[in-house]
């Protein structure tokens, strides 16, 4: 994953290193939280989901998630805008959203149930809904409206 100029992987045994300049995202606070890493998502920050729960570290927009960090339980796929937004997928297929919120990290103007898959552009993010249908937020130039 990129960063700007600070890089990310997921080695064979599930953790996680990191390379580059360390100011834009500082992965010594978050590394032991860094067990059995299935995913790994860049954006203006870094979100890893590991063992079903959410770790995000960086100093920009969406490597805080400490707002939404109780409800990041029983997670299964996790997107993230390149410019500071991130979303989660639960088991029950709802959603949770964080970070720069005109980049996709508010939903609260969408109804995000029985999502199958998410996608994230720019600064917006489309949801594939069960029956079929898409629902998009983010910023309305961006594919959000």
């Amino acid at each position: 994953m990129d960063l700007m100029d600070l890089f990310a992987a997921i080695l064979q045994d599930g953790s996680v290193v990191a390379w580059g300049i360390p100011h834009f995202g500082d992965i010594s606070k978050v590394q032991e939280q860094l067990r059995n890493v299935q995913q790994l998502q860049a954006g203006c920050a870094f979100a890893a989901l590991a063992d079903g729960s959410v770790v995000t570290w960086g100093n920009r927009d969406g490597g805080d998630s400490s707002q939404v960090q109780d409800q990041l339980r029983a997670v299964k796929q996790i997107q993230g805008t390149k410019h500071g937004a991130f979303a989660a997928i639960l088991r029950d297929r709802s959603v949770v959203t964080w970070g720069k919120p005109n980049s996709g990290g508010d939903s609260s103007a969408v109804q995000l149930r029985h999502v199958e898959q998410i996608h994230a552009a720019d600064r917006a993010f489309a949801a594939i809904l069960a029956d079929g249908s898409v629902v998009a937020w983010g910023h309305e130039l961006y594919g959000g409206d």
